[in-house]
This record gives structure tokens, C-alpha cells and sequence, in this order.
């Protein structure tokens, strides 16, 4: 899974147990329930997991663990394919109590700590922000129709060369659209969205 990795070993303080919550202002495609988060760092991370193709759902309301009068508050449960994730974030890593981590796992998730510092100028990020600008477009059928076709006449084409194929739509708005969706794919990691960047089609 891309945006979610293991943390653990920092000297990082824990965060505090309740933080303002801030809305969110791109699309929130695979988010289950109202997208509201505690830090501008737990914000940029919902923008990972839209674009990440292992994240299935996830909510920015996960569950207050407790022990005894003990509370800590976590930012995100995560559904991949593989598992249930309860995910902490913090510009760096955070270090949360030990009993966190086994109750978490006694609840049938793994924890993960996530440190923003080391993501929050990746290519990923800034890519997944910009493609989320558009993510409550709605492509028109006939666009979303000729460009799959026309990946899988050429195999892969161009951002500029899928924009310069929209008909009825939006160029822009219409190619994020379908990579958000899942009909198409891009390299997020390696530069920054360009015209020469490739475009593929998602097959099953």
C-alpha cells in the first residue's frame, strides 16, 4: 500500500487527544461518512488515499481508543484489500501510548503511524491534489467511451494526446475524472503531471 507505511522508532512526541476539526476542500471519492480532520497534515493524507488503487474505503471518524481513563484519538480507518489500518498522523511520527497499538490490533485492525514530513513534497501529494480538483466531475459516456478505446487500440497515450481526444467534455476535468475513478492510470511518483506523462487503461 503507498501511502501507508510502518513509522515505528521515532522519538517524536504523541500528539494531543482532540484537535479542530478542518473540512476537507478536494473530492472525497472513497470516503464513507463526512471528511472532517484534525490537522492540515491529516488532510493532505486523505488526498494519498484517494489515489492509492489498495485503498477500498476509509473515514475520518475512527474510533476513541480508551484504556482505563487513558483516550487517544486517532485520525483515519483505512479498508484495503488486504486488512483494516487505523492510521495516526502527524508531521512526524507519532508515538502513541503502548496500549494503543494492541488494542488496535485486539480490534481487529493494524496500527500505523504516518509522518507527513516525509511525504508532503512528494510528487504523489502534489499530483493527487491537483487530479482531486476535479473529482465530483462527471465525464460524459462518450468521451470516457472513445478514450478507453483508444488506449487499448495504442496500448498508451499522452496526457496532451487523451485531452486532445475529448469530444463532449472538459479535457482536464474529464481525464482526472476517469483516473479517480479507476479507468485510467498515470505514474504519480516519478514528476509532476505534464502533457508528455502516459496515460494506460485499468483493465478488471
Amino acid at each position: 500500500m503507498k501511502s501507508i507505511h510502518d513509522g515505528r522508532g521515532s522519538d517524536a512526541a504523541p500528539r494531543p487527544v482532540t484537535l479542530p476539526a478542518i473540512s476537507h476542500t478536494e473530492a472525497t471519492l472513497k470516503c464513507v461518512g463526512t471528511a472532517l480532520f484534525r490537522s492540515e497534515h491529516a488532510r493532505d493524507f486523505a488526498c494519498l488515499l484517494e489515489v492509492d488503487p489498495e485503498v477500498v474505503q476509509w473515514s475520518s471518524t475512527p474510533p476513541l481508543l480508551r484504556d482505563g481513563n487513558d483516550e487517544y484519538q486517532l485520525d483515519f480507518v483505512v479498508i484495503t484489500d488486504t486488512g483494516s489500518f487505523l492510521i495516526d498522523v502527524g508531521l512526524e511520527v507519532p508515538r502513541p501510548p503502548p496500549w494503543v497499538m494492541s488494542l488496535a490490533e485486539s480490534m481487529g485492525h493494524h496500527y500505523r503511524p504516518v509522518a507527513m514530513i516525509e511525504l508532503e513534497n512528494c510528487f504523489r501529494l502534489r499530483n493527487a491534489k491537483d487530479l482531486l480538483r476535479y473529482g465530483f466531475y462527471r465525464p460524459p459516456l462518450g468521451d470516457r467511451i472513445r478514450l478507453l478505446a483508444a488506449l487499448d487500440d495504442m496500448g498508451s497515450l499522452t496526457v496532451a494526446e487523451c485531452m486532445s481526444a475529448v469530444r463532449e467534455g472538459r479535457p482536464m476535468p474529464t481525464l482526472a475524472a476517469l483516473i479517480l475513478q479507476g479507468f485510467l492510470e498515470i505514474d504519480l511518483d516519478e514528476a509532476l503531471i505534464g502533457p508528455e506523462t502516459q496515460v494506460r487503461r485499468i483493465r478488471g
